[in-house]
């Protein structure tokens, strides 16, 4: 299918189970696409886990093939926030979606473009979670993210740890940041990626099932190694 983003069509693929809890939309990270592997073994846990998904590019074929060569786009993260924002704005007139809760999943740079939406968009978005993200790149909007978010970071990714564990003491709601033992940035070791799944899975179950939002400010927890979020 194909969306219409702050002016641009992108493509995108909406998968919905029969039941679902809430629909996640996913902002990948730079230099990837909707094809994702990743991205798309995490959708597929969340579709079984009742959840609808939504992976789309958030650049348009030309503007794909100039940032191939330039690689400017992919770390423009306000234009990827505009055309998330414009998503989530668009999602409650499909039919399928309706009135469902709104999750984002963000990858890399596409963190800090979902923590830019969920901060645009606090009524909309009702929960974020982060896999190897930078949402330092998010910047003085993090104390506007009120939605629950859980940053989950590889434990050989020392440098994007730090970044998260500075950020999260930053945004305006609750916060996890889980640490996925022996994992590298990419999460490409075995069962890497289940874990961030897993986490995920529970962390969109708690806060895209609550009712209403919380109201008393901003708390954290550190998760160390092993476990589920």
């Amino acid at each position: 299918m194909k969306l219409d983003a702050a002016g641009a069509a992108l493509e995108a693929d909406l998968a919905m189970p029969p039941e679902p809890r809430g629909v996640v939309l996913f902002a990948h990270g730079s230099g990837s696409s909707r094809m994702s592997p990743r991205n798309r073994l995490v959708a597929s846990h969340l579709g079984a886990a009742g959840f609808g998904t939504l992976l789309t590019d958030l650049l348009t074929p030309d503007e794909e093939q100039t940032d191939a060569v330039t690689g400017e786009l992919r770390f423009d993260v306000r234009l990827l926030a505009r055309r998330l924002t414009a998503i989530v704005d668009h999602l409650p007139e499909l039919p399928q979606v309706r009135q469902l809760p709104i999750g984002l999943f963000g990858a890399s740079t596409g963190a800090a473009a979902a923590l830019l939406a969920a901060a645009a968009r606090p009524r909309n978005v009702r929960a974020v979670v982060s896999r190897g993200g930078r949402p330092d790149l998010a910047g003085d909007h993090l104390p506007g993210v009120i939605a629950p978010t859980l940053l989950i970071v590889g434990e050989r990714d020392p440098e994007v740890i730090e970044l998260n564990r500075a950020a999260a003491t930053r945004l305006g709601g609750e916060w996890a940041l889980r640490i996925v033992a022996g994992a590298t940035h990419l999460f490409e070791e075995p069962h890497a990626l289940d874990e961030v799944a897993r986490a995920a899975g529970a962390w969109f179950g708690v806060h895209l099932s609550a009712r209403g939002r919380g109201t008393e400010g901003p708390s954290g927890v550190v998760m160390e190694g092993g476990g589920h979020a």
